[in-house]
């Protein structure tokens, strides 16, 4: 029966379809995103590749072409013992992995291979006595590694294939789920049917079930059927490979969709912030109209009032005409403090004149004179150039977090914190209020408008906006604006407020 010459064919394509099949999956490993995945097949490649050299070394030794097989026989023996024991502990590796679902299970997984090279070295150990003969010795020792490793190798493979096919079911992908189970079918006939069949040797049962039995039971070699469940195994195998690419095809339109889902939310909260500063500038508007109206228009028109007043009584009584001079003059003073306030509100002087620190300073004392809330302001190495936008940006956010301060948290103090580190300018907003869930904030059916500007008006100077907050304990506003950050072109709403 050995000496079919058939033999060398069924070789050669018994090591292509493993060695084909192990090249495939390192080619495809690189396209795989599941780590779990490439980190199970990693070992099968590995037994393609060394079980598809131990078949094509026997098939050189069948032809005579091996180099020195005839000189140093034991040598060659030993190396293709090596090969194929290293080649089953790879399968078993893959096997074990599969079944394991979390990375320490993988970790405590590798303990199975090492078990099994434990017993077939102890089994070694104990053979090497019993069968003196070199040859009988290399015939018992590929029967005993057949028994030991490969079958329970092919095994382990199998249900780990399983276990994968459920994986591919559950994840909606059902065709790369039946070709798991077919490569654990193949697998699992290539243990039970083909490595139950050894070389015939002294060691039992080999020495009755045997590649010979297996020959006079069914007509042809046992290396056949080995084959032709390598190239089925192999060709199930990499069509279960594609499910890389179909997974990283199915992560990419993930990630397109949630960018364009990102992309129409953003869009659709520039458009409601718009919205929302054309009705501020509205609002602004008519604030400032009716404060003008009822405070700088009432005064000047008494001043007006007053003065033709002062020019009928000049000529006949000038005591009246100096008091009543005296009065226009305080209206004028009051007059123009309530304007210089107004002015301040729209945007201080000190934003410009004195740099951001000293705004901030100014407006945490106006908070001060007006409510019961202690603001601490805290500058750190401040750079005093820095870009309009920039300083007008923080102003803002500073504005709205301390706003939303005195509207939400009933604290009893508050810290703004404004640091220079090299890269960037960061702002902090801390108080000692009641505090809030931010998660149940985000998902929350009534957006936080306030929130929204402050990040909306970081990220279009390419910063980040931070905030933390817990119940009971208080909330923290974190800014971070980088001094290259890019401005997006986008309607500012102190440009809406000041045309």
């Amino acid at each position: 029966m050995s000496q079919s010459p058939y033999f060398s064919l069924i070789y050669f394509f018994y090591g292509l379809a493993f060695f084909s099949m192990g090249l495939a999956i390192m080619l495809e490993l690189a396209h795989g995103t599941d780590e779990r995945l490439r980190h199970a097949f990693r070992p099968l490649a590995v037994f393609g590749f060394l079980h598809g050299i131990h078949e094509w070394i026997e098939m050189w030794e069948l032809q005579g072409i091996l180099p020195g097989q005839y000189t140093y026989p034991v040598l060659w023996g030993g190396v293709d013992l090596a090969i194929l024991t290293f080649s089953f502990l790879s399968l078993a590796a893959f096997g074990v992995f599969l079944i394991a679902r979390s990375d320490q299970a993988q970790r405590y997984s590798l303990l199975v291979p090492l078990a099994m090279i434990a017993v077939w070295g102890l089994g070694m150990l104990l053979i090497s006595g019993r069968f003196p003969l070199e040859e009988d010795l290399i015939h018992v020792a590929h029967a005993w590694t057949r028994y030991v490793l490969a079958v329970p190798a092919a095994l382990l493979a199998c249900a780990g294939l399983i276990v994968q096919q459920r994986e591919f079911r559950l994840a909606g992908m059902g065709q790369f789920g039946r070709d798991s189970l077919w490569a654990a079918i193949a697998f699992l006939w290539y243990g039970l049917a083909g490595q139950t069949f050894p070389t015939e040797s002294p060691l039992p049962p080999s020495n009755v079930i045997n590649q010979e039995l297996f020959y006079q039971l069914f007509g042809f070699p046992v290396q056949l059927l080995r084959a032709i469940a390598a190239v089925l195994a192999a060709y199930f195998i990499i069509r279960v490979l594609r499910s890389f690419e179909v997974e990283t095809r199915r992560r990419i339109a993930e990630l397109q969709t949630a960018r364009l889902e990102e992309a129409e939310r953003r869009e659709a909260l520039r458009g409601e912030m718009l919205r929302r500063i054309v009705a501020a500038q509205e609002s602004e508007r008519q604030r400032i109209a009716r404060e003008l109206h009822d405070e700088t228009g009432q005064a000047l028109t008494a001043i007006g009032l007053g003065l033709r007043g002062v020019a009928a009584s000049m000529r006949n009584d000038g005591d009246k005409s100096s008091t009543n001079l005296r009065q226009l003059e305080q209206l004028v003073e009051h007059s123009l403090v309530e304007l210089q306030r107004l002015i301040a509100d729209l945007r201080p002087s000190h934003l410009d004149d004195l740099g951001l620190g000293a705004a901030i300073r100014w407006y945490a004392g106006e908070i001060e004179q007006r409510l019961p809330l202690k603001v601490t302001v805290s500058v750190r190495d401040e750079k005093p150039d820095l870009p309009s936008e920039m300083k007008t940006t923080l102003f803002r956010i500073t504005q709205e977090a301390l706003t939303n301060v005195i509207k939400h948290s009933a604290a009893n103090k508050a810290k703004v914190n404004l640091i220079y580190p090299p890269e960037g300018v960061r702002l902090e907003v801390v108080d000692d209020g009641v505090g809030f869930n931010p998660e149940a904030m985000r998902l929350s059916s009534r957006p936080s408008w306030g929130l929204i500007g402050m990040r909306e008006r970081a990220s279009l100077l390419g910063g980040s906006f931070e905030i933390n907050s817990e119940l009971g304990i208080g909330t923290r506003v974190e800014v971070y604006i980088p001094y290259n950050g890019k401005t997006e072109e986008t309607p500012d709403e102190d440009a809406l407020v000041a045309s």
